[in-house]
């Protein structure tokens, strides 16, 4: 269902916040050790393809690891000319009105523009104080430096001094998007590390920790056995099933 957008982004399709995650689940998955390499082993086994390497989305904050609910923004090039839009004022973004209708613990998630910033340190700073978990942006960024201060994690392809502001429209909030190649519908759970994010739909959110944890648990016990000095060939049988 679509409301109505605030009066000074009239020109966006702002569509209602997502559920609820189901209770729990954001520890649950924060609690795992290898948090993005183990979510997607457990997406393979599903046969769904939601993840994307951290040298394609890149973490300005590699030591984060962030868990939280999808909302989402699509951003379009703008057709006007740049220097026509900053004579007469013309801009077209809403990433701040996507953080003010997020709730805490949410994450952002953009399609955006290429080389050029679709959020910068304000929207971070406004976002931090927000107590959002982070944000996720298929485009540039830029005010590193201030993110970074602030503590507040994104994973984006690219760094750009030039703003989106003048060169890009935001056209639709919360509706569904593609980042790097996965399909992110609103809602989704994102978990994001050094090693990269994935995207999770919530409907296998409860089966996919559940599997998560089950590698964890085997795992542990692989490297206990490798530290203890357990034979290789055992460690491969563990692993692979006696299919050395």
């Amino acid at each position: 269902m679509t409301e109505t957008a605030g009066q000074h982004f009239d020109w966006v399709d702002v569509h209602s916040n997502p559920a609820a995650l189901p209770d729990g689940i954001v520890e649950r998955f924060l609690a795992l050790e290898d948090m993005s390499a183990t979510v997607a082993d457990a997406l393979d086994a599903l046969g769904v393809h939601g993840c994307v390497g951290a040298s394609t989305l890149i973490p300005t904050l590699p030591d984060e690891r962030v868990v939280g609910r999808a909302v989402t923004l699509r951003n379009v090039p703008s057709r006007m000319d740049t220097h026509r839009a900053v004579t007469d004022g013309n801009w077209l973004m809403a990433e701040i009105h996507l953080v003010e209708l997020a709730e805490p613990g949410d994450v952002l998630v953009i399609s955006g523009l290429p080389g050029v910033s679709n959020m910068g340190g304000i929207v971070a700073a406004t976002a931090r104080r927000g107590r959002l978990a982070g944000a996720v942006v298929d485009g540039a960024v830029r005010d590193v430096a201030q993110s970074r201060r602030r503590g507040f994690p994104i994973w984006s392809r690219d760094i750009s001094p030039e703003t989106g502001k003048w060169r890009g429209s935001s056209v639709e909030i919360n509706a569904t998007i593609a980042v790097a190649g996965v399909t992110v519908e609103p809602g989704d759970l994102v978990i994001a590390d050094e090693t990269g994010v994935c995207f999770v739909p919530v409907a296998l959110a409860s089966e996919v920790v559940a599997r998560c944890e089950a590698i964890d648990k085997k795992e542990e016990q692989m490297f206990a056995d490798i530290a203890a000095g357990l034979p290789m060939s055992d460690v491969i049988n563990q692993l692979y099933g006696g299919r050395a």
